[in-house]
């Protein structure tokens, strides 16, 4: 169990690239399982820190933590930004329909809920990625303090 820890950061980095336009994919442009896709990021990554770190500090492995959470949500971001960003021209052009665009209507404005939707795409939802991975790595890292006994 311990080789899928061991493998070289650059080939993990290209699976997660993968998996995450996967991801988008299959929510058709909406990062919800992108989102949800934060859980188990969060969890390799602590696994991997503590596996692959002979110390098993709780300052090291939370920085570094933090440095892949933040890494994986910026590249959702990039990946919302050219995916959702091309829509922005949209708002320079007079004659475009915001009602029938197909999204859903947030507020009750149609161009408020455009740009209400845009917002939510390319600013929210990696946030909420960041997020989860957060959660689920501080999760797995708590089992670990108490599963060595250095959580009182």
């Amino acid at each position: 169990m311990d080789r899928i820890f061991k493998v070289d950061i650059k080939i993990v980095f290209m699976i997660f690239v993968i998996l995450d336009i996967f991801c988008v994919g299959l929510g058709m442009g909406v990062p919800f399982f992108c989102i949800l896709f934060g859980f188990p990021i969060g969890w390799y990554s602590v696994k991997r820190i503590i596996i692959n770190s002979n110390q098993g500090k709780v300052n090291l492995i939370l920085k570094k933590t933090l440095h892949y959470a933040l890494v994986t949500s910026i590249f959702t971001f990039l990946v919302m930004t050219i995916l959702w960003g091309r829509t922005v021209l949209m708002f320079f052009d007079p004659n475009t329909d915001f009602v029938n665009f197909g999204i859903p209507f947030i507020l009750y404005e149609p161009k408020l809920s455009f740009i209400g939707w845009l917002f939510l795409m390319i600013f929210i939802s990696p946030f909420l990625q960041l997020l989860t991975t957060i959660f689920a790595s501080y999760l797995t890292l708590l089992k670990w303090l108490k599963d060595n006994k250095t959580l009182e």
